[in-house]
């Protein structure tokens, strides 16, 4: 088996080889540090079997980095790793086309487990990792607020609906982010959409 792990921090990218290499006899690891180097890669080496990408390192933008190497290498089996991935972000990796999703605190007898099985085409999530939240806790005006944002509405449009002060809806919406873990309103909207909040 040949794999490719695409993370910009030499220090864990020497010791997953280092520990797959053992766990793995027969096992090749190549490593990269940014996306453009493991775009290389995948050209020099097309016999990769399976390429481990950090969810934050260069060239990534999002997950920008992974529509491009999906794009350039259709056939190549991905997985996601990271140490802090929210469920939104897991289910939309998955669908830009990874087969799995690696936490960096995966034990490493689970992490040699996980590794077997994308390499041999199975997807893997760890249990719970890509769940949407049942609720996060919205009470019913910012449902509310949320329900008009999605619609593209401004503050002061759903001010005027909903009966209210723009300020007071500019305070559901700061709490919308902050509950959804967004930067801003259009991040929210996606974080909804992702998260199957929209309705």
């Amino acid at each position: 088996m040949r794999l490719l792990i695409a993370d910009d921090h030499d220090l864990l990218r020497d010791a997953l080889r280092s520990h797959l290499e053992r766990a793995l006899p027969g096992t090749e690891v190549l490593g990269a540090g940014t996306v453009d180097a493991a775009l290389g890669m995948l050209a020099a080496r097309p016999d990769i079997d399976l390429l481990l990408l950090d969810l934050r390192m260069p060239g990534m933008n999002g997950l920008d980095g992974l529509s491009r190497i999906r794009d350039a290498h259709p056939t190549v089996k991905i997985a996601l790793m990271s140490g802090e991935a929210g469920p939104a972000d897991i289910r939309a990796a998955l669908a830009r086309g990874a087969l799995g999703f690696l936490p960096k605190t995966l034990p490493g007898e689970a992490m040699v487990d996980a590794v077997r099985r994308l390499s041999a085409g199975e997807g893997f999530v760890p249990d719970g990792a890509a769940a949407p939240p049942s609720d996060i806790g919205l009470t019913r005006r910012e449902r509310e607020v949320l329900d008009f944002l999605l619609k593209g509405l401004s503050n002061k449009e759903i001010a005027r609906l909903l009966d209210l002060e723009e300020v007071t809806v500019k305070l559901h919406v700061r709490g919308l982010c902050r509950k959804l873990d967004a930067k801003n309103r259009t991040q929210a909207a996606m974080r909804a959409v992702e998260l199957g909040l929209a309705r």
